[in-house]
């Protein structure tokens, strides 16, 4: 995208990418393979390191290395297990860009961008915007309550404007968005580019197994909704046998299954019990949990490896973004991107006709 054209913005030189897209970080299915793909597309793809063990955070951007010659970021949990060394592997394979959320530590950003990674954080409301400017982001992805995962109460098209307002990096809009006039549409509000994870969670080169994928492309809209029962917080996810047995499951029964899922992602991680119950008291103070709910946060990672993993989505969790009930193919990374910028131009010339 030559320069002057208005898809070329601030956040394609800042990352090096074609298009203005980022490819979101998602656990257990921003692997290698859809990371490279999506920056090969001229998106910028981010790896998921979350749901690595931190020893292999290295291998892992080494191989997305091997399938790509342009620039991608990893996505990581500052305050999980092993955030210090998975930052020692970033600036050890020089990777372009850091992607993080809850909990931003100063002292591992301090050190990212005096290796010159950038810095380009997620947040759900202008104030943690701000606050992620202030610690030294060199971007911002602001997701609205329409997001999938995680996510908060501000619809997508009041946060993005509030934060174009409040900061001076770029602002990145994510949470609904799956196309062209989408593009437009944050670009009007002040973003400088959109992010995407449910639309690239759909893509050829995603590793989701094909009975998941089949459950999201027959998802209607009204059947994603937000549930507080997997881990205490707010999710947006399909509805799902799962999610209808944790509605009716009590306190006890949903506390049993955090048990089983905490001891899981310590086999997983390689995390000790020290480690873990540090992650849990910083998770705490952060997100303001109460004891139960730090109890259930080990819940999410490990009821989404189900689905996403091991092809489960009957008794694992769907995490999606409301444009899963409008979605219904799944193109290639490269098809995906092409179509986004060719909509986003065509309907840019529409409106200087209209005008």
């Amino acid at each position: 995208m030559p320069p002057g054209n208005p898809l070329h913005t601030p956040l394609c030189d800042l990352l090096g990418a074609r298009a203005p897209i980022l490819q979101t970080g998602m656990g257990w299915v921003a692997t290698p393979e859809l990371t490279a793909a999506a920056s090969n597309a001229g998106a910028f793809g981010f790896l998921a390191a979350a749901t690595l063990p931190p020893e292999r955070v290295g291998e892992a951007i080494e191989q997305t290395k091997r399938l790509t010659s342009h620039p991608f970021g990893v996505n990581f949990l500052m305050d999980a297990p092993g955030a210090e060394r998975i930052t020692d592997a970033l600036i050890e394979h020089r990777v372009w860009a850091a992607g993080y959320n809850r909990a931003p530590r100063a002292d591992l950003i301090r050190r990212l961008k005096e290796a010159g990674v950038r810095c380009v954080p997620t947040c759900g409301a202008p104030r943690h915007a701000e606050k992620a400017e202030q610690l030294g982001a060199d971007a911002v992805i602001v997701q609205g309550g329409e997001g999938g995962g995680h996510t908060g109460n501000i619809p997508t098209y009041l946060l993005v404007s509030q934060c174009a307002d409040r900061v001076r990096i770029p602002v990145v809009a994510a949470g609904g968005f799956r196309d062209g006039r989408g593009l437009v549409a944050a670009l009007a509000l002040g973003a400088a580019g959109i992010a995407m994870g449910t639309r690239f969670l759909l893509t050829r080169e995603s590793p989701v197994p094909e009975a998941t994928a089949r459950r999201y492309l027959e998802a209607e809209v009204n059947d994603v909704i937000v549930t507080r029962q997997i881990d205490g917080l707010p999710q947006r996810v399909i509805v799902n046998e799962l999610v209808r047995k944790l509605e009716e499951t009590g306190p006890g029964g949903r506390l049993l299954l955090a048990a089983r899922s905490a001891l899981g992602f310590r086999r997983a991680s390689g995390a000790s019990l020290r480690e873990l119950l540090r992650s849990a008291l910083a998770l705490r103070r952060s997100e303001r949990l109460t004891r139960a709910q730090t109890l259930m946060a080990a819940n999410a990672p490990m009821l989404a490896r189900r689905a996403m993993n091991e092809g489960d989505p009957v008794r694992g969790y769907l995490p999606a973004g409301s444009v899963a009930g409008v979605l219904e193919d799944r193109p290639s990374c490269a098809e995906l991107v092409r179509r986004i910028l060719q909509e986003a131009e065509e309907t840019l010339k529409a409106l200087q006709l209209e005008g």
